[in-house]
């Protein structure tokens, strides 16, 4: 069970240069079941990871000075840490990794 004190790890595969950015989808990634997030912005000078960083905060719902890199600034496969995540959050999670919720 997360609690709100308890700092949630997001694994996520980022495809930059994307024709259109969406959040949702799976690939199973280094870290495990990683949540797919396209992006308009290259991959250059961590653009790509910043626009992901903002899109995967805007998709859960939280500020995105609650969301922050934990690893991975130069691959495409990363780790995301949220901070302070509500009740309930894993499951808006779980439901973009399925593809149930864009």
């Amino acid at each position: 069970m997360v609690t709100v004190d308890d700092p949630l790890t997001v694994a996520v595969r980022v495809k930059p240069g994307a024709s259109r950015a969406r959040v949702g989808g799976r690939f199973d990634g280094p870290h495990g079941p990683a949540l797919v997030i396209a992006v308009n912005a290259p991959p250059v000078d961590g653009r790509a990871t910043e626009a992901a960083r903002r899109a995967l905060a805007d998709a859960l719902g939280v500020r995105p000075a609650a969301v922050s890199l934990r690893t991975g600034a130069a691959s495409r496969d990363k780790l995301f840490l949220v901070e302070r995540p509500a009740p309930g959050l894993a499951d808006v999670l779980r439901r973009l990794r399925d593809g149930s919720a864009e």
